[in-house]
């Protein structure tokens, strides 16, 4: 294998990523994920549809007894000829600081954080990611997140149901909450009932504070969020699909794991029931940069996690791309350069394939600045980037 030092200055501070496929053992694949009709189900029937693709992931899934070893984590390609893949995480603890900066590797001493593409045919169920607070007594992290839908993969359907329930509505009590934990062996408590829906916007995004219950649509979601696959379930039955006892009870500690009371305090009740949430947690796109060859636009920000960009290098131009903090980079259409390497957003994928959409680049690569090339005549080239939270540049408010 070639060293990790050689591949780094190979690609000028660039890294290559493969796909990182990661089923679920609920819901339904909406198979938007440019993944060949044959490979949705490719981990074997038990362990149910992919649905979800990570993006500079150092995370393991929290996938139940038959989650594979290193299942959730990236890996770099190292060889185009042979396919030598290495994982990103060795490169993250042998490169430090060279690669994620000085300031994540001072603050975390890691790259904290990742982004995903989830596809699920129908919406999510009503659940909450714990805070750093409640996370650490299992040993994990927090998970605040971000959403942004881009059109590329939402183009043709936006699943059985587009609309999204964040928090509940500022009237309900947590009395009625409590009772909706209390009956979840019981009944179908329809625990969305006491919450509010938006209709999902493409083109446009919303941050979700850990704390805060919410139940996603069905559309493919860019989500960047905290390096954690942390969450608990409240409601007990989504679109007839049941959801078992103990996914409200995996992320409690053992001595909590009967106490309802300890688990209805995971809900960040405050901004659970903001009057003003879609004021608050709401994103359009805030313009960085537009020029005769590419348009810049924050899709994520105003928030003390994570961040992301919106990068569209037009037909036939080149483009030096400049940031202030390394960063994970997809292209999701188009096709082109990107640094030293070439690019081009898939098509159609056959699982274990490498593709030419994800990257990992260098904070002095970032600094520096990173040419990106479309080379086609008529369709643009469009990259969304994820970043942790030391990106000086990220607006800090709505």
């Amino acid at each position: 294998m070639p060293a990790i030092k050689e591949v780094f200055e190979q690609g000028n501070g660039i890294l290559h990523l493969a796909p990182t496929w990661v089923p679920r053992g609920f819901n339904e694949p909406g198979k938007r994920l440019r993944l060949h009709p044959d490979d949705y189900y490719a981990l074997g029937m038990d362990r149910g549809g992919i649905c979800e693709r990570w993006l500079g992931s150092l995370a393991k899934a929290l996938n139940g007894p038959k989650t594979g070893e290193n299942e959730g984590m990236s890996y770099v390609l190292e060889d185009e000829e042979t396919k030598t893949l290495r994982l990103f995480k060795d490169y993250v603890d042998e490169l430090g600081a060279e690669l994620i900066g000085a300031s994540l590797m001072e603050r975390y001493g890691t790259w904290p954080t990742f982004a995903k593409l989830y596809d699920y045919d129908k919406p999510l169920f009503h659940h909450l990611h714990l805070t750093e607070e409640k996370a650490n007594k299992i040993g994990m992290h927090g998970k605040p997140e971000a959403y942004y839908f881009p059109p590329q993969y939402n183009c043709s359907y936006l699943g059985r149901m587009p609309l999204t329930y964040f928090g509940f509505d500022p009237s309900t009590t947590k009395e009625q909450v409590m009772k909706c934990l209390e009956d979840y062996d019981k009944k179908d408590t329809r625990i969305t009932e006491l919450s509010r829906a938006y209709r999902i916007q493409l083109g446009t995004g919303w941050y979700t504070p850990a704390g805060v219950i919410h139940a996603p649509a069905s559309l493919v979601t860019f989500e960047p969020q905290w390096n954690s696959d942390v969450n608990t379930i409240m409601e007990n039955v989504t679109m007839g699909e049941v959801n078992p006892h103990n996914l409200l009870t995996d992320c409690a500690p053992e001595e909590e794991k009967n106490d309802l009371e300890a688990i209805f305090n995971q809900i960040d009740w405050e901004e659970s029931t903001r009057p003003d949430y879609k004021e608050t947690y709401f994103r359009v796109p805030k313009l960085k940069n537009e020029s005769e060859e590419a348009v810049e636009k924050w899709v994520a920000y105003a928030n003390d996690w994570v961040a992301a960009k919106e990068v569209t290098v037009l037909p036939g131009k080149e483009y030096v791309l400049t940031d202030q903090a390394c960063y994970c980079a997809l292209v999701v259409q188009g096709h082109g350069a990107f640094g030293a390497f070439e690019c081009e957003a898939p098509e159609l994928v056959r699982y274990g394939d490498i593709t030419g959409d994800e990257f990992f680049v260098s904070e002095t690569a970032a600094k520096n600045g990173v040419k990106i090339k479309n080379t086609s005549t008529y369709q643009p080239l469009v990259i969304l980037q994820n970043f942790a939270n030391n990106n000086v540049e990220v607006p800090k408010t709505v």
